[in-house]
């Protein structure tokens, strides 16, 4: 009976959540995101770390949140290669930004609750790689101030465009 009670309590916060965060359309997952891609990401991203002097750590991971490529650049902190990894399956698993996690636990109250679910990692830095308008996967960054780590995550994404 615990049990149950319990699955209807994830059930509920788990659709409360979601139904606050999300966009008017959530975006469908396509075709996951290929070597070949991945690596513009990374490049484009590194380069902008560089040209900002940010030592980090960029993973790029498909759908289901597995890695697909990754750098860490010299210097850079040893825990942004696991924080890296963590926001790009969050972006990618959660559809979303992780900077929109992060705005939702700003405004406290009941977005508490967003420290409760598996892979909600509410820190910008991470972000769904999307081709038509489907996510094909995600980048996470690491290594800098949150913005910092979002601004090369951007810049990554750019690359696809």
């Amino acid at each position: 009976m615990r049990i149950r009670s319990f699955e209807s309590f994830a059930a509920v916060s788990a659709f409360v959540f979601f139904s606050t965060l999300a966009p008017a359309q959530v975006p469908v997952y396509g075709i996951n995101v290929n070597l070949e891609q991945a690596k513009k990401v990374l490049v484009a991203a590194e380069a902008n770390a560089r040209s900002q002097n940010l030592p980090m750590a960029i993973a790029i991971v498909d759908t289901s949140g597995q890695l697909v490529a990754f750098t860490r650049m010299d210097n850079t902190q040893t825990a942004s290669t696991e924080i890296a990894q963590d926001k790009a399956k969050s972006a990618a698993m959660l559809r979303r930004t992780t900077k929109v996690l992060q705005d939702g636990l700003a405004q406290g109250g009941a977005n508490l609750r967003f420290l409760g679910l598996r892979y909600a990692v509410p820190i910008e830095g991470g972000v769904p790689i999307t081709l038509d308008g489907k996510i094909i996967g995600a980048v996470g960054v690491s290594g800098g101030s949150s913005e910092q780590d979002g601004v090369v995550a951007a810049a990554g994404l750019a690359a696809l465009k």
